[in-house]
């Protein structure tokens, strides 16, 4: 699977700085692109300009001009239908805002004297001093420039004659300073997108910071409390940051070991339960037995000699029995803490196990067992083994045999074979088998099968488990092939010994 790279936080945050700078110059560039060629092309239709320029942008006289003939043209208009309206003030003055929706204003004379003042700002005597002269029956309209309290001004005016035959001109005058409607509307337009594209791009890059940091922060924080609260069904998703991303990998790899620690610990405490219950039920048979036969006793039951020695022999038998699956216990305790008391030496192969079967040949003529013995070796072979606890492994095996055989004829063969670097031994029975479906899990710890060894028969179920780990703390091996019905065979094996090699067994010796 290919490996995803993460990015920084310290990259994330210099790539957001400079998005926050770049991008809004760049998106704030093509807008004004955009929009003043929308503008120039208004100006173009609005002030019949062929192929505008951003220059007439800059330099506005002649879009004031024409907009000025405009007004001048409704006054002239004005002049020769209603010439009596021109002397009302009361219309002039709205038609004075009229025009001041343009930015402009309107100055009437009359015999050289101010008649109406649209302006706001400059008073008659500063008018009277700029205004240029004029004649009643000039047909041409004038147009200067005159510059007034630091203002540059574009003025046209107009000629006529009230109706007292006074000479009058009305004069037209606009700032050079004045924003054609045009050219406001476009600079609104380019403030909007401005304001657009700043409030857009600092929201992206916030919400990709917050989706790189803060959204896996509050995940963590999420984990956390439910790690808190007991709850470890959960999972914690990476992140895009690579730092962060670190710790959720670690945060989840914890959660992980912690759901398997607290799923073992479960299976542990069940076992250990399951264990009571085993060894319970394991113990009150034999001490049910004591007692019944101690109460025969009492009573006076047992009134022979005979009776009495069988009595006896009987509570003898079940306190070994007894006293076996304590130590057995007691054995499977210092394994799970990994204190068992090994003692390695050199044995002879030949010898130890030719030794124990006699031992035990008697034992499984009094319960009508026939034990079969074969030593296929040539020489006798030297193992690195603690004898006791090989005994303890041969004994566990042979004692599942004897527990679970059903035949009539009740038989176990030994076999002592070479297997090139190992010395293997093969434990035969001719007992109930085990299925298949079990076989794999014979050698776990509390494990029984439900057919061939269910709790009727007892056994706390860690015999088994103990044969395995004494068998791989010598460097050996132990498996098991089982015929379901047929009888079962299990297999043992330990590594021969040699001076070179420094077997497993002494290094745990020399612990």
């Amino acid at each position: 699977m290919k490996k995803i790279r993460h990015m920084k936080l310290q990259t994330r945050i210099m790539v957001s700085f400079f998005i926050a700078i770049i991008l809004p110059i760049v998106l704030a560039a093509v807008c004004f692109v955009v929009i003043f060629r929308m503008a120039l092309s208004s100006f173009g239709e609005q002030y019949g300009i062929e192929n505008p320029t951003y220059g007439n942008l800059y330099n506005n006289v002649l879009m004031l001009s024409r907009m000025m003939d405009e007004e001048l043209g409704e006054l002239e208009e004005l002049a020769r239908n209603d010439p009596q309206s021109l002397e009302d003030r009361a219309y002039l003055q709205k038609l004075n805002m009229e025009f001041g929706d343009d930015n402009s204003y309107i100055v009437v004379m009359k015999d050289q004297t101010i008649y109406f003042n649209g302006s706001g700002r400059i008073s008659d005597g500063d008018l009277l001093a700029s205004l240029p002269e004029y004649s009643a029956d000039e047909d041409d309209e004038g147009r200067i420039y005159i510059l007034h309290v630091d203002e540059q001004t574009l003025m046209k005016n107009m000629g006529y004659t009230f109706r007292d035959g006074s000479p009058g001109a009305v004069f037209v005058v606009v700032s050079l300073s004045t924003m054609l409607p045009e050219l406001r509307s476009a600079l609104t337009l380019l403030i909007i997108a401005v304001i657009i594209i700043l409030a857009a791009t600092s929201l992206a890059v916030s919400m990709w910071i917050y989706r790189g940091v803060a959204i896996p922060l509050a995940q963590l924080k999420r984990a956390s409390r439910s790690i808190r609260d007991g709850n470890l069904d959960f999972e914690v998703q990476p992140a895009d940051v690579e730092e962060i991303n670190d710790l959720c990998i670690s945060f989840e790899e914890m959660r992980l070991r912690l759901k398997k620690n607290a799923e073992e610990k479960m299976e542990y405490d069940r076992e250990s339960r399951e264990l009571i219950s085993n060894i319970s039920y394991d113990l009150k048979t034999p001490i049910t037995a004591v007692k019944g036969y101690c109460e025969g006793i009492i009573d006076g039951v047992a009134d022979t000699p005979e009776k009495m020695d069988r009595y006896v022999r009987t509570i003898y038998n079940k306190t070994i029995e007894m006293d076996r699956l304590i130590n057995e216990l007691t054995f499977y305790a210092k394994i799970d803490t990994n204190k068992v008391p090994y003692t390695f030496t050199k044995v002879g192969i030949r010898s130890f196990v030719g030794d124990f079967i006699e031992e035990i040949n008697l034992e499984m003529e009094q319960q009508h067992i026939a034990l079969e013995y074969s030593d296929e070796l040539t020489e006798e072979i030297m193992v690195i083994a603690d004898p006791e606890q090989i005994m303890r492994v041969i004994n566990n095996i042979i004692s599942n045999s004897v527990k679970y055989m059903d035949k009539p004829e009740k038989k176990i063969r030994v076999i002592l074979s070479d297997a090139g670097d190992f010395v293997q031994l093969a434990i035969e029975d001719n007992g109930k088998g085990i299925a298949q479906k079990d076989l794999p899990h014979i050698f776990d710890r509390f494990y029984r099968t439900d057919a061939s060894r269910n709790s009727t028969r007892g056994g706390s179920g860690i015999g088994l488990s103990i044969v395995k780990k004494i068998m791989e703390d010598h460097g050996g091996k132990v498996w098991a092939s089982s015929v379901d019905g047929e009888g079962t065979t299990m297999y043992l094996v330990l590594r021969k010994y040699t001076e070179v090699i420094i077997t497993r067994q002494e290094r745990i010796a020399k612990r």
